[in-house]
């Protein structure tokens, strides 16, 4: 069944310049029905924003990026069921152990809500301010996953590999959800990358949002799954749905069926780009868990 989430990213304009009042929209989304919420990162900003790749980047040198950890874990005091996303966690610019740690509290603290999504991102000038080589960022994000799986399931465990060494180490608490955390990645649709999210994750979260296109990618997707030893439909997928000509959020919606039928588990709506105010909030959750509830 296709579950409906919401973006934090701009939220800040829609409550007055007080971010920490996002906790409150996360209560309000919550209440109306809304399965899930996320985050987006950056650790810095360069300023080639020449160099995103996907079309004319939508926000200025200075927006404030927060952090997602930090906002995550005040979210998951100040509410009780709506799970805890990114989209995504430039997780290559963070270490590997304490990444794991810092995972494994939040799901503790949330009682089991994160879904983490997780990506390489796209500017160098962050690895650079990071003191971290740009070259290898794939082979950090595999030995980094591997890295929390173990750390998550193993005590004590070592690993050697080319980004991370350790031996005999012991690490707790663990995530609570069985299994561990359940990690989606945020990477272009290459073969490669597909056959990375089969062997260490769990969901796919695209920058495509044409449903042929998309179908086209998410067959491939769970065929890697399924190459993998696992279940296809063990592979989930979140797509953002944004606003078309017109901003008609009923005509969007309906459009929409066509991506749950290519195969999206979850659609995500930027709160920013579909409200003007605040008070506008409650309707919009409750009618994306409306349409939610009529599909089913």
């Amino acid at each position: 069944m296709v579950k409906m989430s919401i973006g934090l990213l701009g939220i800040e304009r829609l409550i007055g310049g007080d971010f920490a009042g996002v906790v409150d929209v996360a209560r309000q989304a919550e209440e109306a029905g809304i399965d899930m919420l996320s985050i987006t990162d950056h650790v810095v900003m360069g300023e080639h924003l020449e160099n995103y790749p996907y079309g004319s980047f939508p926000l200025p040198l200075d927006y404030p990026w927060f952090e997602p950890m930090t906002v995550l874990a005040a979210i998951a005091g100040g509410t009780r069921h709506i799970r805890l996303s990114t989209g995504v966690l430039i997780s290559t610019l963070r270490p590997a152990v304490p990444l794991a740690k810092q995972l494994a509290t939040l799901d503790v603290m949330s009682r089991g809500r994160v879904t983490i999504g997780l990506g390489i991102g796209w500017q160098k000038e962050e690895y650079d301010a990071s003191g971290l080589p740009w070259d290898n960022r794939y082979t950090r994000l595999d030995e980094q996953v591997a890295v929390c799986k173990l750390l998550w399931s193993q005590a004590p465990t070592s690993f050697h590999g080319k980004t991370v060494n350790f031996d005999r180490i012991h690490a707790f608490p663990r995530p609570v959800q069985v299994g561990g955390i359940p990690l989606w990645f945020g990477l272009k649709p290459t073969e490669k990358n597909f056959a990375r999210i089969a062997e260490y994750g769990d969901g796919w979260i695209p920058m495509e949002r044409d449903p042929v296109v998309l179908a086209e990618h998410i067959t491939a997707l769970r065929n890697a799954f399924a190459a993998k030893g696992r279940a296809p439909e063990d592979a989930k997928v979140r797509v953002g749905i944004r606003p078309a000509d017109g901003h008609d959020l009923d005509a969007v919606l309906a459009s929409s069926k066509a991506v749950v039928d290519a195969g999206a588990d979850v659609l995500e709506f930027i709160v920013s780009a579909w409200c003007k105010t605040g008070a506008e909030l409650p309707a919009f959750f409750a009618k994306l868990a409306a349409w939610r509830d009529n599909l089913r």
